[in-house]
């Protein structure tokens, strides 16, 4: 009964909520910055939507993850940026344009990615009855009730009441990180066993992901001759993914699959937060 109430009500809830509060922080000049910024723009999201994703199927087999695990990694992979990257980004100085409109594109597209790579993280690490023989119509569903529509209506919000969104942020955001806590500890909780017997596979799985994925994208930003500040926006969009998101959609098909992103989600603001703070330092001389 608990489990059902946490996968059916109180995780879309948050999720919502959380969606919701990127959705009063973003205009259609957020979309629109594409035009204005495309290269940047198309490497921060091959980097979110290729590279990261690619790095999780790699480093789940590198750690001979079990098939619910190594599934579970993938999914977090898979997953857009969240809010919190935005906020780092700002803090480091980094270009948070390019970081909300990043965040932006990738919740967007998760409609369609996230399902894909589920899909093909259980046929390779063949967990097909783990997940379930759910249609990945199903789950594209799901995936847009939780990211394009709350998305939609925080910007429909805004947009309509622009002065009441302006002064209610402040509050909105701090719901959504005590909202985010909660499905983290919940999830934990929820599957403890599991995530102690494996804590410590999971974790370094984790965290290697972690930081391979900032200085992967790091690097291929600046090898593509981006300045410091887009660099710095594009490693922390894949640093800090919408764990949230991650452990949601794990929850609603098998409760093992959400391990992975509750274990991430413990310690990526750490290795986010000292990241912005290096980086920090080098922008602000920019």
């Amino acid at each position: 009964m608990e489990d059902s109430l946490l996968t059916t009500i109180l995780l879309p809830a948050a999720l919502g909520v959380i969606m919701i509060s990127l959705g009063l922080e973003l205009t259609r000049a957020d979309f629109a910055r594409i035009a204005r910024q495309p290269r940047s723009v198309a490497i921060g999201l091959a980097n979110l939507l290729l590279i990261s994703p690619a790095l999780a199927f790699a480093i789940a087999t590198l750690f001979d993850l079990s098939p619910g695990l190594a599934v579970g990694l993938v999914l977090l992979g898979a997953s857009p940026g969240g809010t919190m990257a935005n906020v780092l980004t700002h803090l480091a100085r980094g270009d948070t344009a390019l970081s909300v409109t990043m965040t932006a594109i990738s919740s967007l597209a998760a409609a369609v990615t996230v399902p894909l790579y589920l899909e093909l993280a259980a046929n390779h690490f063949d967990a097909g009855a783990l997940v379930g023989d759910v249609a990945m119509g199903g789950i594209v569903a799901r995936v847009l009730l939780v990211t394009v529509v709350p998305v939609s209506l925080g910007m429909a919000i805004r947009a309509r009441w622009p002065e009441r969104t302006r002064a209610a942020r402040p509050t909105v955001a701090k719901v959504a990180v005590t909202l985010f806590l909660l499905v983290v500890v919940g999830a934990v909780i929820a599957e403890h066993e599991t995530a102690l017997e494996n804590l410590g596979e999971v974790a370094a799985a984790a965290l290697a992901l972690n930081v391979a994925a900032m200085v992967v994208s790091f690097s291929v930003a600046k090898l593509a001759r981006l300045d410091d500040r887009s660099a710095t926006a594009i490693a922390l969009e894949l640093g800090v993914h919408n764990a949230t998101l991650a452990i949601a959609i794990g929850a609603s098909l098998a409760a093992v699959l959400t391990i992975p992103a509750a274990v991430y989600a413990m310690f990526m603001f750490v290795t986010g937060g000292l990241f912005a703070r290096l980086m920090y330092h080098r922008n602000i001389r920019v």
